[in-house]
């Protein structure tokens, strides 16, 4: 079968062995996928000595063998994957041997995948391959950020810097789907009206005066990924003892802020990853019961999937980038 994989440095197409369901597993042909900034950076985690792995986290198909012992799923059920390994109840942080899908093991980017049934979970029926293809990572993050961690209510106002990512894109509609209010910033006009299409109470350029232009609102949560770019003009914003959830750094990871500022303002630094299969169901109830829709940006073939690679290293996306598998 067709993978994309990473092996000795470099990226390409390349035909692997077929996976088979061992006991307890279920095969899923894969129609879609979704890419991730993760998939971006795991060949430079890997270096050039490593053997082949076939890259990706998320992922929709149709179950096409079950192995033994494997009862709540039956062939032809049309499933996404959990890409949040063997972390099934919500807790404070990851159980020990937590992993996510596609390093170490093989991931979505590939016509098939054997996978523990037990990181299956049913596929929205709202939802088209496409879009359930990029849901579970980015929705279960952000999710588990903006209630588990974070625990948004009606009422509240949301800060979200960097309007244009996937996580972003869920959090804005989660936050409104719940009543809060919701502020994001991005240096893109169009990503900006996107972002005020998508929901969005307020948007700002990124680059202007945010604590002057936000002057009348009280910001009772940040949730930010971006890291040093944004982490201490997040901080300014922020009501005294309000929460800010950290869930990535997109720009560099270490930062440098001022300790008694933070401790006599008495806010609260949280930060997450991922989340737990009983989070992702909780997700899945939500999205279903306010018929939401993952935004997709663009859908490349799997052939092409470069191209999205290069897309998303530009940072040029609003929302997710899906890859056609199969029809």
């Amino acid at each position: 079968m067709k993978a994309f994989i990473h092996e000795y440095g470099e990226l390409k197409i390349k035909e692997i062995e077929v996976p088979v369901a061992e006991s307890g597993e279920v095969v899923v042909s894969l129609k879609a996928a979704g890419l991730n900034r993760r998939d971006l950076n795991i060949p430079n985690r890997r270096g050039a000595e490593a053997e082949a792995l076939a890259l990706g986290s998320d992922g929709a198909g149709i179950i096409e063998s079950v192995g033994e012992g494997v009862t709540e799923f039956s062939v032809g059920d049309e499933v996404i994957i959990n890409p949040a390994l063997r972390w099934y109840e919500t807790s404070d942080a990851p159980p020990k041997g937590f992993d996510i899908l596609g390093m170490p093991d093989h991931g979505t980017f590939a016509e098939k995948i054997a996978i523990s049934a037990d990181q299956v979970e049913t596929k929205p029926a709202h939802l088209s391959w496409e879009e359930a293809g990029v849901l579970a990572l980015s929705a279960l993050t952000g999710y588990r950020a903006l209630f588990t961690k974070g625990q948004v209510k009606k009422g509240d106002t949301v800060f979200i810097p960097g309007a244009g990512s996937g996580v972003a894109t869920y959090l804005i509609s989660f936050a409104k789907n719940v009543g809060a209010k919701v502020i994001v910033t991005s240096r893109s006009k169009e990503k900006q009206k996107q972002a005020k299409e998508l929901g969005a109470d307020i948007v700002l350029d990124t680059a202007s005066d945010w604590p002057k232009e936000l002057e009348k609102e009280t910001i009772d949560l940040v949730v930010d990924s971006v890291g040093r770019a944004t982490f201490n003009r997040s901080l300014k914003v922020l009501k005294k003892g309000g929460r800010m959830v950290i869930f990535g750094a997109t720009t560099e990871d270490t930062i440098d802020f001022n300790l008694r500022e933070f401790f006599y303002g008495q806010y609260q630094l949280i930060g997450t990853t991922m989340g737990s299969r009983q989070e992702l169901r909780a997700m899945l109830d939500h999205i279903t019961n306010f018929n939401m829709h993952p935004v997709v940006d663009k859908t490349y073939l799997l052939g092409n999937i470069q191209e999205a690679f290069n897309y998303l290293e530009g940072n040029k996306q609003f929302g997710k980038l899906a890859v056609k598998i199969s029809d």
